[in-house]
């Protein structure tokens, strides 16, 4: 049964909950011990609601779950934890993680968890049976992720920096859907609603316009914050170098039939790796030291 819990609250999945430091680090105020711990305050938070509402996702949709291929094997699916259980967990792990939000002192960061909360659950019950509308759900899901980050360690978010997460977002889950479509074909719609009323060339033209925009946002953020910060050195500007490298191969994954679950080509894809470590290091080197 433990292990069952486990599996089920999905830590390898709280690798998307590190988009909370992505304000505080643009903002270069993890170096400030204040910051830095409600910082992680908010990641921990993050992954405590997170794994709640995988409890309350698969208990919802626990029928077609069983119809899949893979996921049929997850805990609540497959009974290893029982409903009632999971029900409890589940509860238990978003009253936590809101709690655990509150201890940061800041209002905003409960708000945006509790936006976080009620986004995920509407989405479960409802909002993933809207086309169009559960891609948007989705992504809105990784900008809060990033709004608890700047709200915990009470730092502005630029107008470019919400914009290029938006859209990265959009790409990332966009990727994900077009990736279930390749491997599932025609029993797709057995599994994921929406992907009936979606098609490879429209998943395609998504993928375009938000890696395109995301792109875009990215440069003129770059751009905008080394004027800002007066760099001697271009370590700003260089950052595209390897934010475009890791979209580029981002994509080949995808046209190569993979990309169902972004976040284990994340842990596995070393050439993507390689990417965000170079990106980190360039972008920490213009934050900390240019």
């Amino acid at each position: 049964m433990i292990h069952g819990l486990i599996r089920e609250a999905r830590p390898r999945q709280w690798v998307k909950n590190v988009l909370v430091f992505a304000a505080p680090g643009a903002a270069g105020v993890l170096d400030d011990w204040g910051a830095l711990w409600r910082t992680v305050v908010a990641f921990a938070a993050f992954c405590l609601v997170s794994s709640g509402t995988y409890f309350w996702n698969d208990i919802l949709d626990v029928a077609a779950d069983r119809l899949h291929p893979t996921k049929r094997y997850r805990p609540i699916a497959s009974g290893t934890v029982p409903i009632h259980v999971g029900q409890a967990v589940g509860t238990g792990l978003l009253v936590a993680g809101i709690a655990l939000g509150a201890s940061t002192g800041h209002w905003k960061t409960v708000a945006v968890l509790v936006i976080y909360v009620a986004l995920t659950l509407s989405y479960s019950a409802w909002l993933k049976h809207v086309a169009v509308v559960d891609l948007v759900a989705v992504a809105s899901g990784f900008v809060l992720r990033a709004m608890a980050g700047a709200a915990a360690a009470d730092v502005p978010m630029s107008t470019w920096f919400v914009l290029c997460t938006t859209f990265g977002s959009l790409f990332i889950v966009c990727g994900k859907r077009y990736a279930e479509l390749r491997e599932l074909g025609e029993e797709a719609a057995s599994t994921r609603a929406t992907l009936e009323a979606y098609s490879l060339s429209y998943l395609r033209l998504v993928l375009s316009i938000s890696v395109g925009a995301t792109i875009l946002a990215y440069c003129i953020w770059a751009f905008d914050t080394a004027e800002l910060a007066g760099s001697d050195f271009p370590f700003y500007e260089l950052s595209i170098v390897p934010m475009l490298l890791a979209l580029l191969r981002y994509l080949l994954i995808l046209e190569q039939g993979h990309g169902g679950a972004p976040e284990e080509v994340f842990l596995a894809d070393r050439s993507l790796q390689l990417f965000g470590a170079l990106w980190l290091v360039t972008f920490g080197l213009g934050v900390y030291v240019g």
